[in-house]
């Protein structure tokens, strides 16, 4: 048994994880899901960004064809043949006119004969010619293209792909911004309610010790059974704020661990802090509206926006270009085809399926309202920075009164508990006083806490969020969870129980403090002091 108790102590020791906040925050930037993703979505923007540089550039390409091809020519010989015969006829008719006298009989019967046979000669030529021609063309060519002029759609895509880039640094800061705010709520959101969990036993163990000094003063017949139930209801309800406070520390516990991906628990060493003097004025933490993460990411769209207007106005103006092609197999080419090509050429869309001045309108529209929205985003961070750093003033200054207040409650509260073992006063002063310390220092956590937060707000907004943690190290920090210098010093053996309740009359004991005047209507004996001054 003592083995497996020292492995069970040893391996709760091996779950707790000390961090401070800095600590807690490297390990956030290195484990962070949301981080990484926002990571990954600014490397693809730079990635498509770089890709579109070079959008100026030729594209050439190689292909290879292998073509079985047939082709069939047809020519009409009917025209040409009968002008041959006519030709022929007429030339035949006057060709015995051209020869000697002599020979002109000879002449005539030769052409006669030949006119005859012309026809049948002819006939045997059809009058329509077919040719079919079947071939296998091997076909590697390169072929090149390059824009000259696109009426600025080239310059306008390579700004709406920097202005992508712009948006996904934008969003990774708003990213960064929500995962830190996120852990000083759970960092500091665990102290706030261990701070909460220790004031709700602390409650429980003063309305222990009351309600043991009711049932000794009941058994001594001193109060009343009533007297005691009633301290016992204040005890019951004590215990459940302690058993409520107990689960939402629990919870804070594994929400911090659980978003540090740490096994086990983490133990922040970063106490909840005050600075108990004021900030600098509002006004050195605005100016800087323009680069609060929000407005980056607004500037970032009015970026796109833009260019969407200038490749809309693009797509109403021509494009010029030039090409090229070579053949490498140019003894195989196709008959038409040339060995190589060069030139340039220019194109125009006469009428397209789409309205491309409304196209236009509607671009311009929207940089309209991306403009809006970024001098929106200004307005708000700027409204966001005065209201946090009101937040932070407003927190401080009740931290700061609060400081009388518990010393004041653990005044009352030690003194209304001496009248109460002394028999001068009831249960009910007592358990007014211990809720009203309880309610203090919730207060004080609860307000230290909700600086923590409103000053993570005011550096987010302005933009200084990486400011928190040295904030938190100032040695003009105060901690909720710590005593301050005014609690009051109660001593173990004070001479005289009554000191708090003295007035005008000495009592009896040479102890310095007066002795408060009796109720009229008491007549039970002071069991610590006689009637005549005397014990």
């Amino acid at each position: 048994m003592a083995v497996a108790l020292t492995a069970c102590l040893s391996s709760t020791a091996e779950a707790q994880t000390a961090l401070s906040f800095d600590a807690a925050q490297m390990r956030l930037d290195r484990t962070s899901r949301a981080l990484s993703a926002a990571d990954h979505g600014v490397d693809a923007a730079k990635a498509g960004a770089d890709a579109m540089r070079t959008l100026h550039r030729p594209i050439v390409t190689a292909s290879a064809q292998y073509l079985v091809y047939e082709k069939t020519l047809s020519v009409d010989l009917a025209g040409a043949k009968g002008n041959a015969l006519g030709h022929t006829q007429d030339f035949l008719a006057a060709f015995p006119g051209s020869v000697p006298p002599a020979f002109r009989q000879i002449a005539g019967e030769i052409t006669g004969r030949l006119s005859q046979a012309l026809p049948g000669l002819f006939d045997a030529i059809p009058d329509q010619l077919s040719y079919r021609f079947r071939d296998e063309v091997f076909r590697p060519t390169v072929q090149a293209a390059m824009p000259l002029y696109t009426g600025g759609a080239i310059p306008a895509i390579q700004r709406a792909a920097q202005g992508g880039v712009a948006m996904a640094e934008g969003r990774r800061a708003q990213v960064i911004d929500l995962a830190r705010i996120n852990l000083i709520r759970a960092y500091f959101g665990q102290q706030a309610a261990a701070g909460l969990l220790e004031a709700a036993r602390r409650s429980r163990d003063a309305l222990d010790k009351i309600l043991s000094d009711s049932r000794k003063l009941e058994a001594a017949g001193v109060i009343s059974r009533a007297r005691t139930l009633e301290v016992q209801v204040a005890r019951d309800t004590a215990e459940r704020t302690y058993q409520r406070a107990d689960l939402s520390n629990a919870t804070a516990r594994d929400e911090l661990a659980r978003l540090l991906e740490v096994e086990g628990n983490v133990v922040p060493t970063t106490a909840l802090f005050v600075q108990t003097r004021p900030l600098a004025p509002v006004e050195t933490y605005l100016g800087s509206e323009g680069t609060a993460p929000e407005a980056r990411t607004a500037d970032a769209g009015r970026q796109i926006a833009d260019a969407g207007v200038a490749l809309a106005r693009s797509r109403r103006l021509p494009q010029a270009y030039a090409f090229g092609e070579y053949n490498f197999n140019r003894s195989n080419a196709l008959p038409i085809e040339p060995d190589w090509i060069a030139g340039v050429g220019v194109r125009y869309t006469i009428l397209s399926n789409i309205d491309r001045r409304r196209t236009e309108d509607a671009a311009r529209s929207q940089a309209a309202a991306a403009a809006d929205t970024a001098a929106e985003a200004r307005r708000i961070a700027t409204s966001a920075t005065i209201r946090a750093y009101n937040l932070v003033e407003g927190a401080r200054r009740s931290f700061v009164l609060l400081d009388s207040s518990m010393v004041a409650a653990r005044e009352n509260v030690r003194v209304q508990a001496v009248a109460f073992r002394e028999g001068e006063g009831t249960a009910t002063p007592v358990i007014a006083a211990q809720a009203a310390l309880d309610t203090a220092e919730a207060q004080r956590i609860a307000v230290a806490y909700e600086y923590d937060l409103a000053l993570a707000g005011l550096l987010a907004s302005a933009s200084r969020l990486d400011a928190f943690g040295a904030h938190s190290r100032r040695p003009t920090s105060a901690s909720p969870t710590e005593p301050t210098d005014e609690r009051p010093h109660r001593p173990a053996d004070p001479p005289c129980a009554r000191a708090a309740l003295c007035r005008p009359d000495r009592c009896g004991r040479d102890c310095g403090h007066r002795l408060v005047a009796r109720e009229p209507s008491r007549t039970r004996a002071d069991p610590g002091h006689g009637r005549g001054g005397q014990r």
